[in-house]
C-alpha cells in the first residue's frame, strides 16, 4: 500500500516546507493536477485511489477522475466545480507541500484570496485550448496583491492542441506581457497535461521541445527561505506561560509564532505597545532550548527581566519596531453582500492584537482585470478589493505589507455576527 512520505531526510535533517495556492479558471484542471501530484508522489493510499476509479466507472468515464481526490464537497461533486478551499498535504525525498485548492467562479474569490494569503507559490493553471481568460488574468492580479512571491503558469491540457508549441509560445508570450503590469518577481511557465501526467511529475515525451523543468522539478526546488523577512524582528506574543507546579514556579515565558528577524538569546529587545526594554534569556522549542528562531516558527521566549507582557503585545529590536499607529490605509477584500461604506463600525484582528476600527473612506475599488482604479465608488461589494482608510481604538503595531506579509496583515469582523467579513493588506500607517 502507498504510504505518506514521513517529511524527513535520510540523515534526519527536517526538511522545509512550500506552501501553494493553485488558480484558474472552473474546469482549467486544477483539482486533476493536485490530483496527478498525489499520485505519482504516492501520496494516496491504495482504497483512496480504487474508491475514484470505482467511482469514475459509474460516472461512464473512461479514465479515473482524479479530481475526485480533492472535490471533496457533495455540492462540488454534484456541480463538478470546486467552492470551498480543499488543503491537500504531501511530501517528496526533498521536500514537505500544503496546497490550497482554490475556486474558480467569479463569486469565490474570496475562498481564493483566502487560500492564497499564506502561500509561498501561486499556480495559475489555464486551458491551452482557450489561452488566457478574465479569470486567469484576476486570479495573477490577485497573487501579485497579495505579494505571493513566486507564480508558475501551467499551460494544462496540451494533449488537447497535440502538444503544439506554437500554442505554448503563443500563450506564453500573452502572459509574459501581461505579467509586466504586476509585481511578479519569479514567474515559470510549464507546458503540462495533468490527466496524462505529461511535465507534472515525469518528463514528457510528447513535447521533446521544452527543455525546462517539470512542475514537480520546480515546486522542489524553488527557493523561498529568502522570502522571509530576517531582518526586522517581529514576536507577537499569543500567550502567556505561566506553570503552576513546584518544579517551574519561577518560569515566565512567551509564546508565539515568530513573524519576522531572527531571535537568539542574549539580543536586546524591546516590549511594545509598553517600551520596556529587556534581553532575551532564552527560547524554548516544546520539550528543548534552541539557540535561535526565525519566520515561521512556533516558541516559547523567556527574558531576563520581570517586565509586564500580555497577549497583543509584540518583542521587537531596540532600534528596529514597528511604529504603533491607529490609522491604517490598507487594500481590503471584502467577503460579505452587505457592502462596506464609510462610518462603518467593525472589530479588527490583527496578529495576537484586536481592537474596534471606523471605516473612514472608501478611496476606490480597484478592478482586478484592468488594474483601474474606480475612484467615483464609496463601498465595496462582495469580493470586491478597494483601498480603505481605518481609525482603530487602539494603536496597532503594523508593518506594511510589502514589507512583513503577517504584521502588515489583518482581518475585519462583524461584531454583531463574529463572522470574517474582510481581509486587508497594509499600504501604511501613520
Amino acid at each position: 500500500m502507498a504510504t505518506i512520505s514521513t517529511g524527513l531526510v535520510s540523515e534526519g535533517r527536517k526538511m522545509d516546507l512550500l506552501r501553494f495556492a493553485t488558480a484558474g479558471s472552473v474546469d482549467d484542471g486544477k483539482s486533476t493536477l493536485i490530483g496527478r501530484l498525489l499520485l505519482d508522489s504516492k501520496a494516496i493510499f491504495e482504497d483512496q485511489l480504487e474508491a475514484v476509479e470505482r467511482t469514475s466507472e459509474a460516472k461512464g468515464h473512461d479514465y479515473t477522475d482524479l479530481s475526485l481526490l480533492t472535490d471533496g464537497l457533495r455540492s462540488e461533486r454534484e456541480q463538478g466545480i470546486t467552492i470551498d478551499v480543499a488543503y491537500r498535504y504531501f511530501a517528496t525525498p526533498k521536500r514537505k507541500f500544503i496546497i490550497a485548492d482554490t475556486p474558480g467562479h467569479v463569486q469565490y474569490t474570496r475562498n481564493m484570496v483566502t487560500g492564497a494569503s499564506t502561500a509561498d507559490l501561486g499556480l495559475v493553471l489555464v486551458d491551452a485550448r482557450n489561452g488566457l481568460t478574465e479569470q486567469s488574468r484576476r486570479h495573477a492580479v490577485l497573487l501579485s496583491l497579495l505579494r505571493v512571491p513566486h507564480l508558475v503558469l501551467a499551460i494544462n491540457k496540451m494533449d488537447l492542441v497535440d502538444f503544439s508549441q506554437e500554442v505554448y509560445d503563443r500563450i506564453s508570450a500573452e502572459f509574459t506581457q501581461f505579467a509586466t503590469k504586476l509585481n511578479v518577481p519569479d514567474l515559470e511557465i510549464i507546458p503540462i497535461s495533468a490527466l496524462q501526467g505529461d511535465n507534472v511529475v515525469e518528463r514528457s515525451t510528447n513535447m521533446a521541445w521544452y527543455s525546462g523543468p517539470t512542475l514537480m522539478h520546480h515546486l522542489e526546488n524553488v527557493h523561498v527561505a529568502s522570502d522571509r523577512d530576517l531582518v526586522d524582528v517581529r514576536f507577537p506574543v499569543q500567550y502567556v506561560i505561566r506553570p503552576k507546579s513546584d518544579d517551574h514556579h519561577d518560569y515566565r515565558g512567551y509564546a508565539g509564532q515568530v513573524a519576522g528577524g531572527v531571535l537568539k538569546p542574549g539580543d536586546e529587545v524591546v516590549v511594545l505597545p509598553s517600551g520596556m526594554t529587556s534581553r532575551i534569556a532564552g527560547i524554548d522549542l516544546f520539550d528543548r532550548e534552541v539557540t535561535e528562531a526565525f519566520p515561521p516558527m512556533s516558541v516559547t521566549v523567556r527574558l531576563e527581566d520581570d517586565v509586564d507582557v500580555s497577549r497583543g503585545d509584540m518583542i521587537a529590536r531596540v532600534n528596529n519596531a514597528p511604529t504603533p499607529s491607529q490609522d491604517i490605509d490598507a487594500m481590503v477584500c471584502w467577503m460579505t453582500t452587505t457592502p462596506l461604506r464609510p462610518r462603518q463600525k467593525l472589530a479588527i484582528k490583527h496578529t495576537t492584537r484586536s481592537a474596534r476600527a471606523l471605516v473612514k473612506d472608501v478611496q476606490y475599488r480597484l478592478d482586478v482585470n484592468t488594474l483601474h482604479r474606480d475612484n467615483g465608488t464609496k463601498e465595496l461589494g462582495l469580493n470586491e478589493i478597494g483601498r480603505v482608510q481605518l481609525r482603530t481604538t487602539v494603536p496597532l503595531l503594523v508593518d506594511a505589507y510589502s514589507k512583513n506579509r503577517t504584521t502588515g496583515s489583518f482581518v475585519l469582523i462583524d461584531e454583531a455576527t463574529g463572522v470574517t467579513v474582510g481581509a486587508g493588506m497594509i499600504n501604511s500607517a501613520s
